[in-house]
């Protein structure tokens, strides 16, 4: 049920959100603008938002436009698997662009062995799990939540929410990735200097042999013995998208704070774990997802304990990366151009104002952060 209500409401996000698009083509499958796009997410299992928004560009432009294919859920041990289906795409001559989000490892190295036949091809990396010195120079335009902002304005936001502790759950894959581990100091620090008392947590990694459901189950069972040590007033963050909804499940039976996801939206997590359904006239309605979220919330009693982002983070950045690598085809735009991107992130999330920063040292590495909804 959660995945059918989903995907019928991402698909109405997307028609809504989504400027230029060539919405009386859907029904026959999209017109042929005379080149291709390759779109690489992860499955349903370890990225729902990023498949059903890819699932979402297929619906909008055609199969004969948008090449979508995913890469394994155990990507870290599968990397070959993952060149594989990056490369593959690059065998048909007409695909001009190739989307890879989350850039998860394996990336960098697929983007090289395609640049060793075709010099043609804009290359999108979104969420790089790739440190940046690796990524961004085989990359045209990356695009990442602002993970190092994001290290302040999450605890800043658990502080104002009433928070004491704060609690951080990851692994030691994620833990190598240079922005989390960064992001993860300087929410040492924000905490430090706001008097919260910072927490490190090791949690299993899904793509091991404990699973997803193993890693699930560790945050089911986890969450309340931190809450028996801490108290009410405790914060908790996770890095990893699988391990959202318990997560959140956890913080409401236990009544502790939940600032934000890992990747911040209204649509990542809340609706499986609150049992929201959405009718089909409100499909792609964010303030209606909202409202609901709080309804829901305020009727478990955990009102001003919970918090996202106004707008879905993931989904926006396949969105603005689909609708850039459309302009390139069409020869509207070069490999890079910042000011066009940030055009189009702004169009994706409906806000003018949304700051989107470059990374020290790789003005191509493109961060934005959002607003946040307090329920």
């Amino acid at each position: 049920m959660k995945r059918k209500f989903l995907s019928l409401l991402l698909v109405g996000l997307l028609v809504i959100s989504i400027s230029g698009c060539g919405k009386d083509d859907t029904a026959t499958g999209g017109e042929d603008l005379g080149f291709k796009i390759g779109l690489v997410t992860g499955t349903v299992s370890q990225g729902e938002e990023e498949f059903r928004a890819a699932e979402n560009a297929v619906a909008t432009y055609g199969s004969n436009v948008v090449k979508h294919v995913t890469y394994p859920d155990k990507f870290t041990q599968e990397q070959e698997t993952t060149i594989a289906q990056i490369t593959s795409l690059a065998a048909d001559p007409d695909v001009k662009a190739i989307i890879v989000l989350q850039a998860v490892p394996g990336t960098a190295a697929a983007f090289d062995k395609i640049k060793e036949s075709r010099d043609d091809i804009l290359f999108i990396a979104g969420v790089p799990h790739e440190d940046p010195e690796t990524i961004a120079p085989r990359s045209d335009i990356i695009l990442e939540t602002d993970n190092l902002k994001r290290g302040e304005t999450i605890v800043e936001l658990a502080k104002e929410m009433g928070a004491k502790t704060f609690v951080h759950y990851s692994f030691p894959r994620h833990m190598s990735y240079e922005l989390l581990a960064q992001r993860r100091d300087v929410m040492e620090k924000t905490a430090a200097k706001l008097g919260l008392e910072f927490v490190e947590v090791d949690a299993p990694d899904p793509t091991g042999d404990a699973g997803i459901s193993g890693a699930q189950q560790f945050m089911i069972e986890d969450v309340p013995r931190q809450v028996d040590k801490y108290g009410e007033d405790t914060a908790f963050f996770n890095t990893n998208c699988s391990m959202q909804e318990p997560l959140i499940k956890s913080v409401i039976s236990t009544g502790a704070i939940y600032p934000e996801q890992c990747c911040p939206s209204p649509y990542h997590a809340y609706p499986g774990a609150l049992g929201i359904e959405i009718p089909e006239d409100k499909a792609g309605d964010v303030g209606y997802m909202l409202e609901q979220t709080h309804a829901k919330i305020e009727e478990a009693g955990a009102s001003g304990r919970l918090a996202t982002w106004k707008v879905p983070a993931n989904m926006a950045m396949v969105d603005a990366a689909v609708e850039y690598a459309i302009a390139y085809g069409k020869g509207e735009v070069e490999k890079f151009d910042k000011d066009k991107m940030v055009e189009i992130l702004k169009a994706v999330t409906k806000d003018d104002n949304v700051p989107v920063s470059e990374l020290e040292g790789s003005p191509n590495f493109l961060m934005f952060v959002a607003g946040s909804e307090i329920f």
